[in-house]
């Protein structure tokens, strides 16, 4: 029996309640976050209720919920390269973005460990291909924000004789662990501090809590392989001016 909340007045009355506890707060913190907070909820709200009428649709055909998957990639790798402030540099980014998604993928279904069916194949694709465009936007933006403030660094070992690849690669690795901090704080503590979506969706979904946990356990195994595999890729295209923002492409010495 399923246990998620009935679509009714009082739900709506309820998130109407927790926009404007976020609204209150930010305004009594100086957030300045108000209408953000306020845009970002009512953008949720149509999204999901579009995307629950597409995913409805797909559910019932595998091929259809792989193409759906293939357009959350899509939207994934032009989110993540405009969130990085190289939208230019799309291509590398899907690269990167389809080096950590797709070998996780093709275990997971390729086994059978999760059926090749519409209710296996959108929640799991989707938290993946989410999770690591989170992971290489952090890689991307942390990266960037390095080149700018220590470019002068770059120019020291170019001149002292390195490539451009290890000149680069001397200011961004030191950061580069960061994007996988969420991730690994999240696998840390599930169970104990956090009880993450996939095992909340198999429970509202009128699972059991030996079926919500090895379904979340696959799926944060899962999210450290393909959040690894993306930061790697991602800073080494990043060193190798394959993604990359163009002031700081023209900043580079050549």
């Amino acid at each position: 029996m399923s246990q998620a909340p009935d679509v009714s007045w009082p739900f709506g009355l309820v998130l109407i309640a927790l926009v404007a506890v976020a609204m209150l707060a930010a305004r009594f913190g100086g957030l300045g976050l108000g209408r953000d907070l306020c845009t970002a909820a009512l953008r949720a709200a149509i999204q999901l209720a579009v995307v629950a009428l597409v995913i409805a649709a797909v559910l019932s055909r595998w091929w259809a919920s792989a193409l759906f998957a293939t357009l959350m990639f899509a939207v994934g790798t032009f989110t993540a390269a405009r969130r990085i402030g190289a939208p230019r540099s799309w291509p590398w980014v899907g690269i990167a973005l389809a080096g950590g998604v797709a070998p996780v993928l093709a275990l997971v279904f390729g086994s059978g460990v999760v059926p090749r069916n519409g209710a296996g194949i959108v929640p799991i694709a989707g938290m993946v291909i989410g999770g690591s465009m989170i992971a290489l936007s952090l890689t991307g933006r942390r990266a960037f924000s390095a080149l700018r403030q220590d470019r002068d660094l770059v120019e020291a070992g170019l001149s002292l004789g390195l490539q451009q690849r290890p000149a680069i690669l001397e200011v961004i690795a030191p950061h580069s662990p960061e994007a996988m901090t969420p991730v690994l704080d999240q696998t840390r503590t599930v169970g104990l501090v956090t009880l993450p979506g996939a095992f909340i969706g198999v429970l509202l979904g009128g699972g059991s809590a030996i079926d919500a946990g090895t379904a979340q356990l696959l799926v944060l195994v899962g999210l450290l392989a393909a959040q690894t595999v993306t930061v790697a890729l991602t800073k080494h295209l990043i060193a190798v001016d394959r993604i990359m923002p163009a002031d700081i492409r023209a900043a580079l010495p050549p």
